[in-house]
């Protein structure tokens, strides 16, 4: 079941239908069941993203519009490293605290990748009237992300958590009590000034016991390890199929919109906002998954 809200809307409205060597290493890291977690099968364009392959007199601000969906699967695998493995792995760690009478949001879902992780790995049974929650402000995201998760129930035969979408701003949009929160490569979009309330009110929301399952590219402030980092980092790049213009021209794109923080601005956040662990579940280059719990 997919509920579609409009933007602000509460979920508690009335329901209506809605191979290079480095990914070849990439891809044994995960398991077979990993590239279920990621994008279903049905997903239609399996594009490759080459929107920065021609040189572009204007780079304009990135955005997640109807060109970057259609490429969108592949740019992932292909821009960050063990993506695969941590879509998957928050999915386990989602069933880990998924309780009854809860919501497990998915903020910034796009296509919805975390939510397919964590339908397929929290057991419906055991979490009884919980719901998946995906909000993202891009409607083209969105769109796509309704096709996919309806594939998704089709194609599910075991009982699976409903799902909701909402077309909204994470910053503006009420939470109902939630016992998981996933940001993965989310929170760098939002306008730093605006970060800390945000995390305030998502742990506000959060249940005692829940977790928050943070995912963030970051800097360092020692230089040498931080430029030691984006080096490898854009090397990756290149052993997945980019050119030099392509890595570029993605850079100068990305300024100004993705704002990365070191992981220790990561943790003091987290703790000023409410959350009484926080650790560092997964780490490659300058790319982090973090779990906080409450």
């Amino acid at each position: 079941m997919v509920t579609h809200f409009e933007p602000g809307a509460s979920d508690n409205n009335t329901e209506t239908k809605a191979e290079t060597t480095a990914e070849k290493a990439e891809h044994a890291q995960g398991t077979a069941t990993d590239s279920k977690l990621v994008y279903p099968s049905s997903h239609a364009s399996e594009r490759r993203d080459e929107l920065y392959r021609t040189p572009l007199a204007d780079i304009t601000g990135f955005q997640f519009d109807r060109k970057v969906v259609d490429v969108f699967p592949d740019m992932l695998q292909r821009s960050i490293p063990g993506y695969r493995s941590i879509i998957a792995q928050s999915g386990l760690l989602a069933a880990r605290f998924a309780v009854t009478d809860t919501r497990c949001y998915d903020l910034g879902c796009s296509l919805g990748s975390t939510l397919l992780a964590m339908r397929h790995a929290i057991d419906a049974d055991h979490a009884s009237n919980c719901r998946l929650v995906g909000v993202d402000n891009s409607a083209a995201m969105l769109d796509e992300c309704w096709r996919l998760i309806d594939a998704d129930t089709e194609a599910t035969s075991q009982p699976s958590l409903p799902v909701d979408l909402m077309l909204a701003d994470i910053t503006d949009v009420s939470l109902q009590p939630a016992s998981v929160v996933a940001m993965n490569f989310t929170l760098q979009f939002v306008a730093p000034a605006e970060r800390n309330a945000l995390l305030k009110k998502i742990c506000d929301a959060t249940v005692t016991g829940g977790a928050l399952i943070l995912s963030e590219k970051i800097k360092f402030d020692d230089q040498t390890l931080n430029e030691l980092y984006i080096d490898r980092y854009h090397a990756f790049k290149r052993a997945n199929g980019y050119s030099d213009l392509e890595i570029s021209q993605k850079r100068s794109a990305l300024e100004d919109v993705l704002v990365p923080d070191t992981l220790e601005a990561h943790q003091t956040r987290l703790s000023d906002a409410g959350y009484t662990q926080s650790a560092v579940w997964f780490q490659c280059f300058n790319f982090v998954s973090i779990i906080a719990i409450k």
